[in-house]
């Protein structure tokens, strides 16, 4: 009930940083039927391209031995010697066919998945041996997939042998009056035309088998809403942790406006939302963004300016574009020089008069 409850709650897909971290593990969509195809395979091609050959070079030397038999010493030496001759006779005879079935096994494996080296599956776990774990796994969902699959293969590849030897049932009752000689090219035509029709109907399986080894393990990696909080915490940052962070450097920024506003030449506000502080001395290019700020961030310059006597001056329109065009310690843009020169004119103008 608990492994069900669990696989209910894992309704979210999976992230790719999920996904590598089960490759790393060890943990791959593996079809097993991908690799016995391409063993048959591999089989097939080592009859068409080596029976022959093996064939005859395991009767020539096995020819010479028995016509010669009589004439191999008994001692302990010869013996060995004999023994070599004839596992090497073998060997040459069964290497060709084991290097295409050994071949045709890797590209089965590579097909499905490139290279990986890991330890994670061979490191001890507990809950191997768990009896409820045992239980699980024996009669479990996969196990009763499995045992389908395999019922399936035995009467399907049954069936296709069946018949193909039916077919074939007029030749094998001649095969008891063939001579040796004769028998071994007509079993290895009999065996090829078994296996075509067995690599036929198991290429079905085992693309059928791949198809939902593929979607099985995709489902074992869905995760939970929580683990998919946990793992955007992990990857992007912690939500609040990030937010803290922005205020802190908000905080930062005002302190240093407010610093800075008592060096202003001139606050162009809006009265009711906006408000902008530049400065401008003789030598600069153009007037500098000091401070700016909306509502309640534009009171309080109004308040440090008024503080410090700086001017203040009521311009909507120009508090606006400038709020929104120039960022802090930067030059306003060239479209504002002339409404500011204006301000800025009317400000030196009104100091002089002062003065």
């Amino acid at each position: 009930m608990s492994e069900d409850a669990d696989n209910e709650d894992r309704t979210e897909d999976p992230t790719q940083r999920k996904l590598d971290q089960a490759i790393e593990k060890g943990d791959i969509a593996r079809s097993q039927e991908i690799g016995t195809f391409f063993v048959l395979c591999g089989f097939t091609l080592a009859l068409l391209v080596g029976a022959g050959w093996s064939a005859s070079s395991a009767a020539l030397s096995l020819r010479s031995f028995l016509m010669n038999a009589h004439q191999v010493p008994s001692s302990g030496e010869a013996f060995f010697n004999v023994t070599k001759q004839g596992v090497m006779t073998g060997f040459m005879a069964l290497g060709l066919p084991f290097a295409f079935i050994l071949c045709a096994g890797l590209a089965g494996a590579l097909i499905q998945h490139k290279p990986l080296w890991t330890f994670e599956p061979l490191m001890p776990k507990f809950s191997r041996i768990s009896l409820m774990a045992g239980a699980k796994r024996i009669f479990g969902k996969e196990a009763w997939v499995n045992f389908a699959k395999g019922l399936a293969k035995i009467l399907l590849i049954g069936t296709a042998v069946g018949l193909t030897l039916w077919k074939e049932h007029d030749r094998l009752e001649s095969f008891a009056q063939m001579s040796v000689a004769a028998m071994l090219p007509a079993t290895l035509s009999l065996t090829i035309k078994l296996m075509a029709s067995v690599l036929a109907l198991f290429a079905v399986i085992a693309i059928g088998d791949f198809v939902y080894q593929r979607f099985s393990w995709y489902q074992r990696q869905r995760m939970t809403k929580q683990e998919l909080k946990e793992e955007f915490k992990n990857s992007e940052g912690n939500p609040e942790v990030k937010a803290k962070l922005r205020q802190i450097r908000a905080q930062r920024v005002r302190k240093r406006m407010m610093a800075a506003v008592p060096k202003a030449t001139v606050i162009i506000t809006n009265p009711t939302h906006f408000a902008v502080a530049l400065q401008y001395e003789q030598g600069m290019g153009a007037p500098l963004c000091l401070a700016k700020g909306v509502d309640a961030l534009a009171l309080k310059i109004r308040e440090v300016a008024g503080e410090h006597r700086v001017p203040i001056v009521e311009n909507p329109p120009l508090a606006r574009a400038l709020y929104a065009t120039v960022d802090i310690d930067e030059e306003i843009p060239v479209e504002h020089y002339q409404a500011v020169a204006e301000v800025i004119g009317y400000v030196l103008r009104l100091k002089g008069r002062r003065a």
